[in-house]
């Protein structure tokens, strides 16, 4: 029954030893996922793969003379110096180019006697874009990059200086904020922590009314370039976005009396210390609220932020797996999974034992089992078949958490569940900082397979956040015109910092685009670790209890669960 997938080999990140530069000169990759042109490809080597970050992935041109690569920076910056990666296929000869509008190009950097590999470059210039012109061939193929790096002059002064987060953990103050039961902890400092499930709110008592503000203090004085708002529903439809250099005389950078919510980037010039949204019109008759406030530029006293975990590289490569291959009556493997013992959420009727119901079957299978048996002294919703409020039914939960996690990649299980009215089973994901304090929904969930035995031909794929939520999460049902608990079948979801793709045997069933449902929906809470779990619950208000019709007990199986990077 197993389906084992051939596993490419494992590319690591290229560590590129970086030519010394002057102070100022930053090691960041500006030209990261930048937008990029090419004057051919070869076949699938496109431009952007130049660009992506990923060494394993390049940019091919023609096999001609000469050949460009250009990418586009976005403002105007001092570069002080490329990396250029080069495939087997080389260039000998070739310039470095900066151009202010991608029309008119001054060389930086020229030689004829390129050696190909890792070749770093050190020079000056000042432009939006940056191009790199070969002249000359090592080989009859084209040219190829693995990546094109790009570095740029970073002091807060220059005109050229590195665009950079500036408001991460500064101080914030407001005009008001919230802290009941219905918003604990809504503070100012929630805009700034770079945690899209944390809002600030204004009081219920005093900050229902017009005008409000919000301001964040940099440190140091910097140029302000970009504003970044992520509104909870209660958004303002008029505000200005105001700088000041002392915190109290301040200057209009932006205004506006439409107002969209939601997720609005402003681009803005601007200089001082302190930066300040000023709400002058509610869109509604509550307050206002941020999820984040984030300012961008250069200058101030900027802290980084934590790092972005990298996307999944190509090709992916398995770094986890399950494939219950133990012999029969094998409990769930305690080197990779934990029960949850006790009752479930959303009214479910069963009582989760310490892996009593969760084993391997000989065949290459882990079952997960729901059976009709009471559990002393225990609580769940009253049974509607037995009239009973002690549980009358046990089955198996158990998850990753605090033994596996992951940030990105492809997660797949290959599963029959199990069927009858009044089952659930699941295979989903949830963050791990659940167990740190994050409630749900804002600790995000990521359900890959949900199944309802009273739908017996559909399952479902659905994510949860905390704006989107319950009957309102973003997913999608597929129905295949027969009953899933027939047969195996594969459930997948693909993860990345752009969205998640699902898909049920290879079918592409959704795909969640991150700037979508920032721009829509409320705020993205997928780019932190995540651990699996597997269920397979009864009764619940989703899928309602059980009745009379009900067969037990029911196996959920589980062929193998596999995790790619």
């Amino acid at each position: 029954m197993k389906r084992l997938i051939a596993v490419a080999a494992l590319v690591l990140p290229l560590l590129v030893p970086v030519t010394a530069q002057a102070a100022e000169c930053g090691t960041a990759n500006a030209a990261l996922n930048a937008p990029v042109a090419a004057s051919s490809v070869e076949g699938p080597f496109v431009a952007a793969s130049a660009v992506d970050g990923n060494p394993g992935t390049r940019w091919s041109s023609a096999f001609a003379d000469p050949q460009w690569l250009r990418v586009d920076l976005g403002v105007t910056r001092q570069v002080c110096g490329a990396t250029l990666n080069w495939e087997a296929a080389y260039a000998t000869a070739y310039q470095v180019q900066v151009s202010a509008d991608g029309n008119a190009w001054t060389t930086v950097f020229s030689t004829t006697t390129g050696a190909g590999g890792v070749q770093n470059l050190a020079f000056t210039g000042t432009g939006r874009y940056l191009r790199l012109n070969t002249t000359a061939r090592a080989t009859q193929y084209g040219v190829s990059l693995w990546e094109f790096a790009v570095r740029v002059d970073t002091s807060g002064g220059s005109p050229g200086g590195q665009e950079q987060l500036l408001s991460y953990n500064k101080p914030a103050t407001a005009s008001s904020f919230q802290d009941d039961g219905a918003c604990p902890g809504c503070t100012p400092a929630k805009v700034t922590d770079f945690n899209p499930a944390t809002r600030w709110a204004t009081s219920p008592t005093t900050g229902w009314v017009d005008p409000g503000w919000i301001q964040v203090d940099l440190g140091a004085t910097a140029r302000i370039t970009r504003v970044v708002l992520q509104w909870d529903p209660a958004h303002a439809t008029g505000f200005q976005v105001q700088t000041s250099e002392n915190g109290s005389g301040w200057t209009t950078v932006h205004t506006t009396t439409t107002g969209t919510g939601f997720k609005q980037t402003l681009d803005v010039a601007g200089t001082g210390r302190y930066v300040r949204v000023n709400l002058t019109k509610r869109s509604g008759p509550y307050g206002y609220s941020l999820w984040e406030f984030q300012v961008y530029g250069t200058g101030g006293s900027p802290t980084p932020p934590p790092p972005q975990a990298p996307d999944p590289g190509n090709p992916l490569r398995l770094v986890w797996s399950d494939e219950f291959n133990a012999p029969a009556g094998t409990r769930p493997d305690a080197s990779k999974w934990r029960p949850e013992v006790g009752t479930g959420q959303n009214a479910e009727l069963q009582y989760y034992t310490d892996n009593r119901n969760a084993a391997t079957d000989g065949n290459g299978n882990m079952v997960l089992e729901a059976r009709r048996e009471v559990t002393p002294g225990s609580a769940c919703p009253v049974d509607p078949v037995s009239g009973s409020g002690t549980c009358q039914y046990t089955s198996a939960r158990i998850i990753t958490e605090g033994k596996a996690s992951w940030t990105y990649g492809r997660f797949e299980a290959s599963i029959k569940v199990s069927g009858t009215k009044g089952l659930w089973p699941a295979f989903w994901m949830l963050g791990t900082d659940i167990f740190k304090g994050t409630p749900w929904p804002a600790s995000g969930e990521i359900d890959i397979m949900e199944h309802l035995g009273r739908e017996p031909n559909t399952a479902y794929q659905t994510i949860h956040g905390p704006a989107y939520f319950g009957g309102g999460g973003i997913g999608q049902v597929r129905d295949i015109g027969q009953d899933y608990a027939n047969a195996f079948h594969l459930f997948r979801a693909d993860w990345n910092s752009r969205g998640i793709t699902f898909s049920i045997d290879g079918v592409t069933v959704l795909t969640i685009d991150k700037a979508t449902v920032e721009a829509t929906r409320g705020p993205w809470v997928f780019d932190k670790p995540f651990f699996i779990l597997l269920n397979n619950a009864v009764g619940g208000e989703w899928p309602g209890p059980p009745d009379a019709t009900t067969v037990f007990p029911q196996r959920m199986l589980v062929d193998y669960v596999r995790v790619y990077q």
